[in-house]
């Protein structure tokens, strides 16, 4: 017995007509399945926020820099002096969008930088360094092994 393989319908059941009326519901079927996809959001480079920004002083040497805004995605060979932080967002289907900051340094202390953050306009907060705390002391508790020994009157050795 004979088979069409798309459908496994023997061929003695299926008349020509039939099997193109099938087919063309397949086909039809797929095209719409192939509009009901899933698009991704698309994230790539260094996530920079302003909060990031907003903590970057002017003469902060590299490995503060660093702890703050991540490793640089691009340090140029010819420019060791500039660190370039570029970050894309494309939302399913949606218009990407970039954003990028770069942070120029003299003699291993950032300088400035430039791009399309800008530092904020308020206020450097500053914090306090000198807390001290008081730890109340720490009253004994009695162990499970002095109440053993009180209960059985045993001394200690």
């Amino acid at each position: 017995m004979r088979y069409y393989f798309v459908f496994l319908i023997p061929t003695d059941t299926v008349s020509r007509s039939m099997l193109k009326h099938l087919t063309f519901v397949a086909f039809i079927a797929s095209m719409n399945l192939a509009g009901c996809v899933y698009r991704v959001d698309v994230e790539q480079g260094n996530i920079v926020t302003q909060e990031m920004i907003d903590q970057l002083r002017p003469n902060m040497n590299k490995r503060q820099v660093r702890y703050v805004m991540g490793s640089p995605l691009v340090v140029d060979v010819f420019h060791q002096n500039r660190w370039d932080y570029v970050y894309s967002f494309q939302p399913g289907g949606g218009i990407r969008q970039q954003k990028r900051i770069s942070l120029i340094f003299q003699d291993q202390l950032l300088m400035g930088l430039q791009g399309d953050f800008r530092p904020s306009s308020e206020p450097i907060k500053e914090t306090v360094r000198n807390i001290s705390v008081v730890v109340p002391k720490r009253v004994k508790n009695d162990t499970l092994w002095d109440i053993v020994r009180e209960a059985l009157n045993v001394d200690e050795p």
